[in-house]
């Protein structure tokens, strides 16, 4: 049997491996000139369809794949829970790859991408090269948490507006020396920061150089032992575990909060309602941006085209305890 796979014969042909599969069992609507390029590309690769193959193209009885940078922390696993629950619904099973400390990564990433029928990418944590290769061989994909890549859907949350929401709502407390914890990288965090910034400098205030840390209770405990030197009014962080990070490290420093400094997060996981104080944050659709993208992706393997679109599922602000005593009245403008 030749190794070559059905996405290289759908590469070849240049049509979906949705299309292949049909011409291939003589089922569904092709065209006589689609069929005839699907023939030639066959038995010009030498490809021998077997059963497990045909089946994976047609999104029967098979595996979708999904990569993640990590799997650790309650955001990953209710992301998961999301796009699992889906996949379950579609008669699907679901193969999961972090790259977190491993090696060979786009090896590993092109051997899950023959053995499912599509993928699901988070974030930036594949090289747009390896993404555009997996896109051109006809693989169904569609990213998570950032912009749609050319030939794929996208899904993500809104981030720009809950951000500027937050920062004008921290700005009514009367907060002027704002800390940021958290990388600033491509994605929903890179978005939630330059809205921040845009929008404390609407205000006349200065905009802080957000401080690296792991998405973790522990980063978010060493960035705050490190921010809170310069008693800030307020830390925002990138995510709660950063967050309740913090406000261990403001304990540990004899700080009350919010008495002392403020501090708020993103995300509204189930230990942000029950932390004390409660925190504030912007609670994001987790377990929909999962089923969301288990849903644009069964209709990538049904046949339909990637149209390099974006869909954006709303944030909402949550108000709680950790940003200090409420105002009632807004902050003067500008």
């Amino acid at each position: 049997m030749s190794d070559s796979t059905i996405y290289e014969v759908a590469r070849l042909a240049g049509v979906s491996i949705a299309t292949v599969s049909r011409a291939l069992r003589g089922t569904g609507p092709v065209s006589a000139a689609t069929r005839e390029k699907v023939r030639q590309a066959v038995e010009q690769l030498r490809f021998t369809p077997s059963r497990l193959g045909v089946s994976l193209a047609e999104g029967r009885h098979a595996a979708n794949g999904i990569v993640f940078p990590d799997l650790s922390g309650p955001y990953f696993g209710e992301v998961l829970l999301g796009y699992e629950e889906v996949a379950a619904e579609l008669g699907r099973s679901v193969l999961i790859l972090s790259t977190r400390d491993r090696a060979g990564v786009p090896e590993t990433v092109k051997d899950l991408a023959t053995r499912v029928d599509g993928l699901v990418v988070f974030g930036q944590t594949l090289p747009d090269a390896l993404l555009t290769e997996l896109a051109d061989s006809g693989l169904p994909m569609v990213m998570l948490a950032r912009e749609a890549h050319p030939g794929t859907e996208a899904v993500r949350s809104e981030n720009a507006g809950s951000a500027e929401a937050l920062a004008v709502h921290l700005i009514a407390h009367g907060h002027r020396r704002f800390a940021l914890a958290g990388g600033h990288d491509e994605g929903d965090v890179s978005r939630r920061w330059t809205a921040v910034a845009r929008t404390l400098g609407d205000h006349g205030i200065p905009v802080p150089r957000p401080v690296e840390c792991p998405y973790t209770v522990e980063g978010g405990h060493e960035a705050g032992l490190i921010l809170l030197r310069d008693r800030p009014d307020v830390v925002m962080c990138a995510d709660d575990q950063v967050a309740l990070g913090v406000i261990l490290a403001a304990e540990e420093l004899g700080l009350n909060v919010p008495g002392d400094v403020a501090v708020t997060g993103w995300d509204d996981i189930m230990a942000a309602r029950h932390s004390r104080p409660a925190l504030t944050t912007v609670r994001q659709p987790l377990r929909e941006l999962g089923a969301a993208a288990a849903r644009l992706l069964d209709e990538l393997i049904a046949g339909a085209e990637p149209t390099d679109t974006t869909r954006v599922l709303a944030t909402e602000l949550v108000i709680r305890a950790s940003c200090g005593a409420h105002q009632v009245h807004p902050p003067e403008e500008q």
